[in-house]
């Protein structure tokens, strides 16, 4: 299997195996996986409650009369840009 990755993602796995806490790129892969499988309950209860909160301030900023002028593509291009950080 062949995966493609961004140059910040192989640094932070170059930095791991460097560290002597795995011995190569595919243990500290396995691991991320592992991790993820047993957390993934976890994890997406943190997603839900980070767009609960986001909605809530923009049910109140709603109500409140106040709008945002930010476009659609705005608001996907910052989620992406948390996303990735």
């Amino acid at each position: 299997m062949h995966i493609s990755l961004t140059p910040e993602l192989e640094a932070k796995i170059k930095s791991k195996v460097e560290s002597g806490m795995y011995n190569n790129a595919s243990e500290v892969v396995r691991e991320a996986l592992r991790y993820m499988e047993q957390n993934q309950e976890l994890i997406l209860q943190l997603k839900m409650d980070r767009l609960r909160t986001e909605v809530a301030i923009g049910a109140n900023q709603a109500e409140s009369g106040t709008f945002s002028h930010r476009t659609v593509q705005d608001i996907i291009a910052e989620l992406n840009e948390d996303r990735n950080a």
